[in-house]
């Protein structure tokens, strides 16, 4: 595949992670922070996201199996995974976790647990699709400069 054809391709893959709201503005912030010096900036980010992210998995799938849940704890890993989250400009991600949050303010356990599961579905669902995203990325090389989707 020639090069250009591949960065219309990833063009078309970005924006199509936005349309499907499973990214935010931040994600073009992080994108405007890699230049020639860190070619691949935000793929690094989005690894060590996911990296220390799946120590938070664990934290909270722990505490989601406790009972009676312990609600300020939940509370506790959801607000650093939604900064994680945010952090990359996982939107959907981000909206499940403010979603938990609320739960956990209102002592509603079914509804933490119910979308914690979406939560999780978004979650994985993202990291498969930016994985393809950085796949096509690093085969089209490096981009003349970040720009945002229409």
């Amino acid at each position: 595949m020639d090069r250009n054809n591949c960065r219309r391709q990833v063009a078309a893959m970005k924006q199509s992670l936005f349309d499907q709201g499973l990214l935010d503005e931040q994600f073009i912030q992080l994108e405007e922070l890699q230049d020639d010096a860190n070619p691949n900036f935000v793929e690094e980010i989005v690894t060590l996201y996911y990296r220390d992210s799946s120590r938070l998995i664990s934290n909270l799938e722990q505490t989601l199996e406790r009972n009676p849940l312990d609600f300020n704890k939940l509370d506790t890993i959801m607000h650093q995974f939604k900064g994680s989250s945010s952090s990359i400009g996982a939107k959907k991600v981000k909206a499940e976790s403010s979603l938990i949050r609320e739960y956990c303010r209102t002592g509603n356990a079914e509804g933490c647990r119910k979308s914690y599961q979406q939560m999780k579905k978004e979650y994985v669902a993202l990291r498969k699709k930016l994985e393809n995203y950085f796949q096509l990325a690093r085969q089209a090389g490096p981009l003349e400069r970040a720009c945002r989707p229409k």
